[in-house]
């Protein structure tokens, strides 16, 4: 799928060291079990068996994990990240020294199941409000080390990327707002940082009342305009208010069950913490053929 390969493409440093970290974790220098029982030149193949419906996700990165550990693997893709697979399926097979298909075996089974979880969740939300402009972005509620994977799997399914993390976006919540001395004063010092600084980075701003709103519409160098906690009718109120001067995003307590009422309001982004720190892993396994 191109927007897999896309996402590689751009953050492929980030990913590359993921990789790296997590063959250290799991791995050190040496996998004692292999090693004890298996000959070196043992060449083995395995299936990689879907056991429940999902969108696929993790196919590949699953590559450039087995190239990392030993280029002599071979993958045979059967599906591509993004599709959906029913339980019974076969993504891939893998055949290469049974040393290395094994130590990397939980590694890609972690990341498979994981970033699978995410893509189908996404993809649900994604089905539920395309009948509107909406779209759904991901937050910085990730697992420590395994971010750009989840957030990865999110583009997958059909989800956006927020920032990344706090280097790549200005986002000015309301603890910033009330350590700084309120809305007006935050956003004064924000703009002479951006000047000063020369950095060329978006800036998000919660609000709380529609006197923050009104605060921040004095600065039409903001990009976009937070709306948390809020009920739809209440979110509707207040895009009226804005009435489309600024990118408007909606978060807290957004759910399953109430997604539609908030995507119809007409603001543009929601996000969801639920995409990843709560998507339910897909039961997968590795096993030899």
């Amino acid at each position: 799928m191109i927007m897999s390969h896309n996402f590689y493409k751009k953050y492929k440093k980030e990913i590359d060291r993921f990789i790296d970290q997590a063959l250290i974790e799991d791995i050190e220098n040496l996998d004692h079990t292999s090693k004890a029982c298996l000959d070196d030149d043992l060449i083995s193949s395995a299936k990689l068996d879907v056991k429940e419906d999902c969108i696929i996700a993790g196919i590949d990165l699953a590559e450039k994990i087995y190239c990392k550990i030993d280029s002599s693997i071979k993958v045979t893709p059967f599906s591509r990240d993004g599709n959906k697979l029913t339980k019974g399926s076969i993504a891939f097979t893998v055949k290469g020294p049974a040393k290395s298909l094994l130590a990397s075996e939980r590694l890609v089974l972690n990341c498979m199941q994981k970033m699978s979880g995410i893509a189908s969740l996404a993809n649900h939300f994604n089905k539920k409000i395309n009948h509107t402009n909406c779209k759904i972005l991901d937050t910085r509620k990730t697992t420590p080390g395994f971010r750009y994977p989840e957030k990865w799997a999110v583009s997958i399914g059909g989800g956006y990327n927020h920032r990344m993390g706090l280097f790549d976006a200005i986002m000015v919540k309301d603890n910033h707002v009330d350590f700084c001395g309120g809305m007006e004063k935050a956003l004064i010092k924000i703009k002479c940082y951006l000047d000063k600084s020369k950095f060329k980075i978006p800036v998000i701003v919660e609000v709380r009342n529609e006197d923050e709103i009104e605060i921040v519409m004095g600065f039409p160098w903001v990009k976009r305009i937070l709306l948390d906690n809020m009920t739809p009718s209440k979110l509707s109120e207040k895009l009226s208010y804005i009435n489309n001067a600024f990118e408007t995003e909606a978060s807290g307590n957004i759910n399953s069950d109430n997604l539609i009422q908030f995507a119809e309001t007409g603001v543009n982004f929601i996000s969801m913490g639920v995409l990843t720190h709560s998507a339910k892993n897909i039961d997968m396994s590795l096993k030899a053929l």
